[in-house]
């Protein structure tokens, strides 16, 4: 059977704190239902009539007759971070959060990177990333040294401006700080930050890359792969796997990736599209910029309406998350939230799945779907929704 499934990844679209997010430090964050209370007149008619409003804390109106099956999932991975939260969802729980270094990097770890790399180093503290360019971006295009830092999450991050340091010398230092952040240095992510303008108008650009550890355990890309089942990526998800299951095209924008999505939606005829849309994250969430992420709303919904015209009868569409990213708190961080699952298809009933207790559900409903070896964790879901 030629089927087709969708995994659509909304970067930092969390829908109200997890059970421990107070042990996370995140107690309160309600990322939808946030910004919709923080956004008088905001109207989601699409998304409202899929049945969003019944996924969690979403300040949305609840109809009673839904267009899709509707829910939501608890984190059960240790870390809110992207690549646990796409592990999660494709199969891998990970039982120990990958190491953070909210003090900075050892000393000596960087003296090797500076020695292996030819160039010195500054920062090494934990920041955001418009603030470390504000502080530091001056001072590396006079030296050339490169700009370290990170942030709540399991991140090396390795900023450099284009003028100062080619891509084609940053990707190569990145897949030595890979390399040489193993064991109990194990970040989750190195990630390339090349920037571009002058003091006081910096600007990242498009030309981000993550270098992620490989996944620990055998996930629902590696279960597709075996069975010889075709993966189509947009935005990040290659990096977030390391390449394992998967390769992608990537969008700097929502926009970029729902034409993506749209693109694949149209042209494939079997398998898996996996797609994360990164905006609510990057640009909104991170940068506690409630005006932007409302708009990004409402250019979701726009997009959606037409995007269920386009599911074939067979089709099974789910909408999730990752982790949350308040940008009404005070944090700029990621929150620790449940995640909405709207499940859409022609011959999806829709019906309360209510509340999972992994985000993995969604990836072992999908290997249900598809016909492949079951994942390790989760719990399929099919048979509640699937009317065939």
């Amino acid at each position: 059977m030629m089927r087709r499934a969708a995994l659509i990844v909304l970067d930092g679209l969390g829908v109200g704190a997890a059970q421990d997010a107070a042990v996370w430090g995140d107690a309160g964050s309600a990322t939808l239902g946030n910004v919709v209370r923080a956004t008088p007149g905001l109207e989601l008619p699409a998304l409202t009539a899929l049945g969003l409003g019944h996924c969690g804390d979403t300040g949305l109106p609840r109809p009673t007759h839904t267009l899709a099956a509707h829910g939501t999932a608890q984190p059960l991975s240790q870390g809110k971070d992207s690549t646990t939260g796409h592990w999660e969802l494709c199969g891998v729980v990970l039982e120990r959060p990958f190491p953070t270094f909210p003090q900075g990097f050892p000393a000596a770890l960087l003296d090797t990177f500076a020695s292996r790399t030819g160039r010195r180093v500054i920062g090494n503290v934990a920041a955001s990333g418009t603030a470390i360019l504000d502080r530091l971006g001056a001072q590396h295009i006079a030296s050339g040294d490169w700009i370290v830092y990170t942030s709540a999450d399991s991140v090396f991050q390795l900023a450099a401006h284009e003028s100062v340091v080619p891509l084609t010398e940053l990707y190569p230092a990145c897949e030595i700080a890979r390399e040489l952040l193993v064991g109990p240095l194990g970040v989750a992510r190195v990630i390339a930050r090349p920037f571009r303008g002058a003091d006081g108008r910096w600007e990242r650009t498009a030309s981000r890359r993550d270098f992620s550890l490989e996944p620990v355990a055998p996930t629902l890309l590696d279960h597709l792969a075996s069975a010889g089942i075709p993966v189509t990526g947009v935005g990040k998800v290659d990096d977030l796997f390391a390449g394992r299951g998967v390769t992608s095209t990537h969008a700097a924008t929502n926009a970029e990736a729902y034409a993506l999505i749209d693109r694949a939606l149209g042209t494939m005829e079997s398998g898996l599209l996996l797609a994360n849309v990164i905006e609510f994250d990057q640009s909104w969430g991170h940068r506690n910029d409630v005006a932007g992420f409302a708009g990004g709303l409402e250019e979701l919904d726009r997009w959606i309406a037409g995007a269920i015209d386009r599911v074939r009868p067979d089709d099974l569409i789910i909408f999730t998350a990752d982790h949350g990213n308040d940008p009404t708190t005070p944090s700029t961080d990621h929150s620790r939230e449940r995640v909405p699952l709207l499940i859409a298809g022609g011959k999806v009933r829709p019906v309360s799945i209510g509340e999972r207790a992994t985000f993995a559900d969604a990836g072992q409903t999908i290997a249900d779907f598809l016909g492949v070896k079951p994942l390790a964790a989760g719990t399929s879901f099919l048979r509640e929704v699937w009317a065939e």
